[in-house]
């Protein structure tokens, strides 16, 4: 078992600790479903067998020990926000899960007071999407410029400097 999740550890780049105790069976299945659809994987798991999996992984978790007391479950991702907004979203009608801690790009975060920053992490499609439309504004600036400056650069030129 230790193995199994070692090896889980190893697979992921995200990794929340999380505190589900006290859900009821039809909530569980509903955060289930919500991390399903999510592709979010969620593992109940034994804090002393979690321990030893940490130990043994090629991360650094810190500190992340800490927080395995209690109950604990991980959920597994391939994009550091998506558990959050899980999270979030979920809390909306429940009081659990808890955010106990997150291993994040080998950044780490103890504390439910990080969710809220943790949810803002952009996916590097959205930080892709951002920058592909920073470098487009300027094109469509100078294309704009030449239809208006009678394509020609003295016209590109004026039209330039008159929006500058």
């Amino acid at each position: 078992m230790i193995a199994d999740l070692t090896q889980r550890l190893s697979e992921y780049n995200v990794i929340y600790f999380v505190d589900i105790l006290g859900l009821d069976a039809p909530t569980t299945y509903a955060l289930r479903t919500a991390c399903n659809k999510g592709d979010v994987k969620l593992q109940v798991v034994k804090n002393t067998l979690l321990a030893k999996a940490m130990e043994q992984s090629d991360k650094d978790f810190e500190n992340l020990d800490t927080v395995l007391h209690g109950s604990t479950a991980l959920m597994l991702s391939e994009v550091g926000n998506k558990p959050a907004k899980i999270i979030k979203e979920f809390r909306k009608k429940n009081d659990k899960p808890v955010l106990k801690g997150a291993w994040i790009d080998e950044g780490v975060y103890i504390g439910d007071e990080h969710l809220e920053a943790l949810s803002a992490i952009k996916s590097k499609e959205e930080l892709l999407g951002d920058i592909i439309a920073l470098l487009q504004s300027p094109a469509k600036n100078v294309i704009s410029a030449l239809k208006s400056g009678g394509n020609t650069i003295a016209g590109l030129v004026k039209a330039l400097s008159e929006r500058g």
